[in-house]
């Protein structure tokens, strides 16, 4: 067997399911990079095979609009499960669509997620030593956004 044939594609393995409530922008403005936007993270929820969480308030999406289709997100926020541990999430994304449809997400409005292209990298640090094998997997999903909130979908790379 040669040993490429030993590298299979990777599975994917639900997760969690994410939901952020979300306040309104705080735009920077167009930088030499793009349109800076900083979107306050209010709370949210999450839940998992068996667990749930809640999001803290205080978190933020770090935004930079690259041009009309194209959004580099970069969001932080802590997670407080069930249970009461704390699991910090750094999660980097592409969001990229029609130039019409990505205005209206910048604007608030609503828009059709099948349209966008919204994938997401998880990734978490905890000092949870029942949760810690979380810190040590790569995770990937994918995202809607809504007016007021973000819905995303986190599966782990088997």
């Amino acid at each position: 067997m040669a040993p490429m044939d030993a590298l299979a594609p990777p599975a994917l393995k639900y997760f969690a399911d994410l939901t952020v409530q979300v306040g309104p922008p705080q735009e920077v403005g167009q930088t030499g990079r793009g349109l800076r936007r900083l979107i306050p993270i209010l709370s949210g929820q999450a839940t998992g095979d068996g667990w749930t969480a809640r999001v803290l308030p205080g978190g933020a999406d770090f935004q930079l609009v690259v041009n009309e289709r194209l959004a580099e997100l970069d969001a932080r926020y802590v997670l407080e499960t069930d249970g009461g541990d704390m699991i910090y999430v750094q999660n980097r994304a592409l969001r990229c669509g029609p130039a019409d449809l990505m205005a209206r997400l910048v604007r608030g409005e609503p828009v059709d997620p099948t349209q966008i292209y919204f994938r997401c990298s998880p990734t978490f640090e905890t000092a949870s030593r029942a949760l810690g094998w979380i810190t040590e997997r790569m995770f990937v999903g994918s995202g809607a956004r809504f007016p007021d909130q973000v819905a995303m979908r986190f599966y782990e790379l088997m």
